[in-house]
C-alpha cells in the first residue's frame, strides 16, 4: 500500500495505518514538489540578500533580536537541533514516532516551511526504510510546538542520536549507512522548520482516536451483552424516547442496542412478569452516557483532521506574495484541549463499563451465582476482577484532570503561555489503553453471566461476539489464573475482534 503526502488529504486511519504497519510506502504526492521548491527558492534569495528573519537570520526565542552571519547558518541550524534535544522520561513507542515523522512532513508538503525537498525525502527514506529515532516522551510544553521530542527526531537524521534496531537503541550513524540513507545537512531555516509543530502531540492523539473510534462501538457490543446477562430491558433504547431528545451519539448508541438485542431470547423470557420497574442507570442510560462520549470523540476527530493537515510551523513562507509571517501556529492550545476531552470521554466509558461489571459480580443486585460461580467460598470466581477495573478506573479520574489548564511561562517569558498538550496527549492514549482493559473485565463477566441463562439466548446479533470468547476463554467452573483470561479478552478488544464478529452480522446497521 503506498500513501502519497500532500499537505490536505491525510486521514487520521492512514495516519494510522502508517503508525503500525511498516509495509506501507509514503512519498510525497508529484503535486507539492512545485510548491516546496518556490518556499525554498525564496529562503535562498532572502539570504542571499541579508535580510533579517526570525530563526533564518537570527537566534530562537529570546535570542530573536541577534544577528547571525551568513557563514553560520549551517552552524545555528545543527546547533538548534543539538540544543533542544533534551528530552526525558522513556522512550515513545515506535509506532507513535513512525506517525510523528509522517505528521511532520505532511506538514512541510504543504509549502510554508521554506525547506528542501532533498531533507523531506531524507525523512520519508528514514520512515520507510523502518529507520526509527529513539525519542524520548517528556519535555515538550506544546507551544513552539513540540520542540524537544521533534529534536530528536531529526538529530537521528543527522547521525548524531540514536534509532531502533532490533528493539535496542544503537547510534544512528553507522545505520543510516547500514541503510544507504545520507545524514541531513541542515540548511537556513531548515532546523527550525523541522522542530516547530505539534505532530507529537498530534501522533499520540491520532493513535488515542484511532483506539477510541472502535473503543466506542465496542463498548455497546459488551454494554449489550451486560444488559442480556442481566436480564434488562431494551424498553430504553425505544427510537421515539431518543427522537425527543436527539443528541446525534445518544441517537446512535440506542439504535446500535436495538440492533444488538433484536432477537433475543432473554429479553422475551421476561418481557412479562417482571416485577422490577426500571433498570439502573448503567444499563438505562447506555444511549445518553456512552452517546456523550461518541459526541466528544467526534469533535475530537474534527479537532486532529484539520490539525493533521495544517502547516505548524514558524515563520511560514507565502511565496505567492512573497513574504513571511512570523505568527503562532506551533501552538499547540487546540489539539490540547480536544485531547483532555477525549481522556474525560474514554474515561466515562470506563466508569460506566465499571458499574455494569460490579451489577454483575454483585448477586444482591444480579439476580445470579454471587461473583459469577455456583461454589462461592471455595471459588471466588470474578471478585477480584471487578477489583482490577475498579483501580484502573480510579487511575483514569486522576489521569482526566486537564492538563490544559495549566501553563509554565519559558525562554525568559518570552514563550509566557504554553499548552502542555504533549501531556494532554500522553493522557489521552493511556486512558484508552486503559478502557480496553475495563471493557476486557466486562466482557468477562457480562458472557459468564450469559452462560447462566442458558439455554436462553442473546441478541442474534450478540451471539458471535460471545461465541468469540468462548473459543478464546471456557466458561468459568472453578478458580484459574484469571490473568490469562483477562490478556485474552484483552487482545480480542484491543485488536478489533469483538467489533469485527458484530459487523459480519449487521453489517451497515452498525455504527
Amino acid at each position: 500500500m503506498t500513501i502519497r503526502l500532500d499537505g490536505e488529504n491525510l486521514t487520521i486511519r492512514d495516519a494510522a495505518r502508517i503508525a503500525y504497519d511498516t509495509s506501507v510506502f509514503v512519498e510525497l504526492a508529484d503535486s507539492v514538489l512545485s510548491r516546496i521548491r518556490r518556499s525554498r527558492d525564496l529562503i535562498d534569495d532572502w539570504v542571499n540578500r541579508e535580510e533579517i528573519i526570525y530563526g533564518v537570520t537570527t537566534g530562537f526565542g529570546e535570542f530573536a533580536n541577534i544577528v547571525i552571519s551568513r557563514d553560520e547558518l549551517e552552524i545555528l541550524q545543527a546547533n538548534l537541533i543539538r540544543s533542544h534535544a533534551i528530552g526525558a522520561g522513556k522512550p515513545m513507542e515506535v509506532p507513535l514516532v513512525r506517525a510523528m515523522i509522517a505528521l511532520r512532513v505532511n506538514a512541510l508538503a504543504k509549502g510554508f516551511s521554506g525547506i528542501r525537498i532533498e531533507t523531506v525525502k531524507t525523512l520519508l527514506e528514514m520512515l520507510n526504510k523502518n529507520v526509527i529515532p529513539v525519542v524520548p516522551k517528556q519535555g515538550s510544553v506544546g507551544s513552539s510546538g513540540d520542540l524537544v521530542q521533534l529534536a530528536h527526531l531529526v538529530l537521528a537524521g543527522m547521525g548524531e542520536g540514536h534509532v531502533w534496531k532490533d528493539d535496542k537503541a544503537v547510534p544512528a550513524g553507522p545505520e543510516l549507512e547500514e541503510k544507504g540513507i545520507s545524514p541531513l545537512n541542515l540548511t537556513a531555516k531548515e532546523g527550525l522548520a523541522l522542530i516547530n509543530g505539534t505532530q507529537m502531540m498530534t501522533a499520540y492523539g491520532i493513535l488515542a482516536l484511532d483506539k477510541a473510534r472502535r473503543l466506542v462501538t465496542t463498548a455497546d457490543i459488551v454494554g449489550a451483552l451486560s444488559v442480556e446477562a442481566l436480564k434488562g430491558t431494551d424498553r430504553a433504547y425505544d427510537e421515539r424516547l431518543h427522537n425527543a431528545r436527539p443528541h446525534a451519539g445518544q441517537q446512535t448508541v440506542a439504535s446500535n442496542l436495538r440492533a444488538l438485542m433484536e432477537g433475543s431470547e432473554i429479553r422475551e423470557s421476561h418481557r412479562h412478569g417482571d416485577d422490577r420497574v426500571q433498570d439502573a442507570y448503567s444499563l438505562r442510560c447506555i444511549p445518553q452516557i456512552h452517546g456523550a462520549s461518541r459526541d466528544a470523540i467526534d469533535y475530537v476527530y474534527s479537532v486532529l483532521q484539520i490539525e493533521i493537515n495544517s502547516a505548524t510551523d514558524n515563520p511560514l513562507i507565502f511565496p505567492d506574495d512573497q513574504e513571511y509571517i512570523e505568527g503562532g501556529n506551533f501552538h499547540g492550545q487546540p489539539v490540547a484541549l480536544a485531547l483532555d476531552f477525549l481522556t474525560i470521554a474514554l474515561s466515562e466509558l470506563s466508569n460506566v463499563s465499571e458499574r455494569r461489571t460490579e451489577r454483575l459480580v454483585n448477586g444482591a443486585l444480579s439476580r445470579l451465582p454471587h461473583f459469577l460461580t455456583t461454589q462461592g467460598g471455595l471459588n471466588s470466581g470474578y471478585m477480584i476482577a471487578q477489583y482490577t477495573a475498579a483501580s484502573i478506573v480510579s487511575e483514569n479520574k486522576v489521569l482526566a484532570h486537564p492538563a490544559s489548564v495549566d501553563s509554565i511561562p519559558t525562554s525568559a517569558n518570552q514563550e509566557d503561555h504554553n499548552s502542555m498538550g504533549s501531556i494532554a496527549a500522553r493522557k489521552s492514549l493511556r486512558v484508552a489503553e486503559n478502557l480496553e482493559s475495563v471493557l476486557a473485565i466486562e466482557y468477562l463477566c457480562s458472557c459468564q453471566g450469559i452462560d447462566f441463562r442458558h439455554p436462553l439466548k442473546p441478541g442474534l446479533a450478540l451471539i458471535p461476539p460471545y461465541e468469540l470468547l468462548r473459543a478464546h476463554v471456557p466458561h468459568l467452573k472453578q478458580d484459574r489464573v484469571l490473568h490469562d483470561d483477562f490478556t485474552s479478552a484483552r487482545k480480542l478488544i484491543a485488536d478489533g475482534e469483538v467489533l469485527s464478529a458484530v459487523e459480519t452480522v449487521l453489517a451497515d446497521r452498525l455504527r
